[in-house]
């Protein structure tokens, strides 16, 4: 059961706090720089994007959208990119002011947030979006259920079936393990891992022990990369 939208805390330079989970949606640091780290750097997708006619990529927190927006930027600068399903999930999707507020700190992104903004009225389970050429599928709810119908052959209708592809990549985004364990869970990772294509990878700011663990036994090679803006570690997985 998806929940409405969350409350929030305003941190300086817009950034959004959510007190339940006690963590920022993005880092204080810059949360643009973030995603490029992390996520399209940790995959590698500079160097994968290329050449491909399809690419997958599935996302565990949803939150502002930066990450997919930030991905969407970055595909524009390739002279031939390949047709992108982002598949997302969320429990609480913020409203369209607060999108508009969070993304309103980066006015590079600001023709693809207008068109994000533009399409959004998420509602509990699946929803689909076409966004800059790209579709988004996002499931609102819990991530451990929606994942769990996806692995059991289930998923989003929206006049007629639509076909999960295998992911090539994972943006692992929830809440600090700590305040969020739920999405990074053993049997929801274990879940991701048979979604995921033959050496997809993974990526993500944590590197907390037991996090790493799980993504080990769910079949994911895993080794610790530099964080951001000073956070010691990171971790990237490859499915093996």
């Amino acid at each position: 059961m998806s929940k409405g939208a969350p409350e929030l805390e305003w941190l300086e330079g817009d950034v959004p706090r959510a007190p339940g989970f006690g963590d920022t949606y993005f880092s204080k640091a810059g949360g643009l720089e973030e995603t490029r780290h992390v996520f399209i750097g940790g995959n590698r997708l500079s160097d994968r994007l290329p050449g491909r006619k399809s690419f997958t990529i599935a996302e565990f927190g949803f939150g502002t959208g930066l990450n997919f927006l930030t991905t969407l930027h970055m595909m524009t600068a390739l002279e031939e990119g390949p047709d992108l399903m982002f598949l997302s999930f969320e429990l609480y999707p913020l409203s369209a002011d607060q999108l508009e507020r969070a993304l309103a700190a980066f006015p590079e992104l600001s023709g693809l947030a207008d068109a994000l903004i533009g399409s959004w009225a998420p509602g509990p389970g699946w929803n689909r979006m076409k966004i800059a050429g790209a579709e988004l599928l996002l499931g609102v709810g819990d991530a451990r259920q929606l994942i769990s119908d996806l692995a059991s052959g289930g998923g989003p209708e929206a006049g007629g079936r639509t076909v999960i592809p295998a992911v090539d990549a994972w943006y692992l985004d929830g809440f600090s393990p700590a305040k969020n364990p739920e999405l990074w869970d053993p049997d929801l990772l274990a879940n991701a891992a048979g979604l995921t294509a033959p050496d997809g990878t993974l990526a993500t700011y944590t590197a907390a022990g037991w996090v790493r663990r799980n993504l080990q036994a769910a079949g994911f090679a895993i080794e610790k990369k530099p964080g951001f803006a000073g956070k010691r570690e990171m971790i990237v997985g490859r499915k093996t």
